[in-house]
């Protein structure tokens, strides 16, 4: 059964600002999703999930999915402040998502494969999606709790505009992943990458190749169930319901799996290079790297 890619679409790039999803950054009007796309049918990919926003629903079809029409099978989930276990309630004044995980809850009636999650408005590179979809595809049918992310070399994944987040990652002598520590300033002075430490002063420098993570992740069904019964414990934690911007993300639920010996999760070392529009100052320099790629017969001027 081929794998299925599961794109997050819901979220507003709000460093970048607009919606960073429909930015036409290639040279014949590409958006950085179109190229996670076609990288993913390539890389075997079987089916595309999309969350986004209901109120988004109808310029998405228009621009977004008519384009992949006859190319590969397409989904779309919404995800709402309101889809909340039974016996919970959204908070009247809250208005921020719950979350990339909780998005990821969207996709549980319409996945039933091996599936990859990603962000829309990070490209990710060709590797990065032959990596995952091998990986994928060679599950043994029935897997549980194997699990995989896709582990980019920190040099490769920097700005030139500005700092930024990444989660810096450990593993174990089996490349399984042992922790995920979010470092929010990451970037290259003078030659080398640091992290600015937890006490805002000290510049840390780590290799170029440290893994980590861009939110490129491969699970199985079986995550659905795990993440349902642990969203129920985040809503119930009283700070996570009165912090208006507490979120379940992803990393929180695969730590949380790993160390209770649940599932195992597999970094998977790629020679891509990310990147992105993370500042508006990015813009430039992305275009001209799409241009690039197209000029060295990479992606076609048609891909869809």
């Amino acid at each position: 059964m081929k794998p299925t890619l599961f794109l997050l679409a819901a979220g507003m790039g709000s460093r970048y600002g607009g919606l960073k999803q429909l930015d036409e950054l290639g040279p014949h009007g590409e958006t950085i999703m179109d190229y996670s796309i076609y990288d993913a049918i390539n890389a075997g990919f079987g089916k595309l999930v999309f969350v986004i926003r209901k109120d988004f629903e109808d310029a998405f079809r228009r621009v977004v999915l008519s384009k992949y029409e006859g190319h590969i099978p397409c989904e779309l989930v919404f995800q709402s402040l309101d889809a909340l276990p039974d016996g919970f309630t959204c908070p009247a004044d809250r208005t921020k998502p719950w979350g990339t995980n909780h998005a990821v809850l969207m996709g549980q009636n319409v996945i039933n494969e091996p599936f990859a999650v990603i962000n829309c408005d990070d490209f990710y590179d060709r590797d990065s999606f032959n990596v995952m979809g091998k990986w994928l595809s060679e599950l043994p049918e029935g897997s549980k709790g194997k699990y995989a992310m896709v582990g980019f070399r920190c040099g490769n994944t920097l700005s030139d505009s500005g700092t930024v987040s990444r989660g810096v990652c450990s593993n174990d002598d089996a490349h399984h992943l042992t922790s995920v520590v979010e470092r929010t300033k990451i970037q290259r002075i003078d030659g080398v990458v640091k992290y600015l430490d937890e006490d805002g002063e000290t510049w840390v420098a780590i290799p170029d190749n440290t893994p980590v993570s861009m939110n490129f992740w491969g699970f199985t069904p079986d995550y659905f169930e795990y993440s349902n019964e642990f969203f129920k414990t985040f809503l119930s934690d009283p700070k996570n319901m009165s912090n208006l911007k507490s979120e379940f993300f992803i990393p929180l639920m695969v730590d949380k799996l790993i160390n209770d010996g649940t599932a195992t999760c597999e970094v998977l070392d790629t020679t891509s290079k990310w990147f992105g529009v993370t500042y508006p100052e990015d813009r430039p320099g992305t275009v001209e790297k799409f241009q690039k790629l197209h000029d060295e017969g990479v992606y076609p001027d048609k891909m869809f």
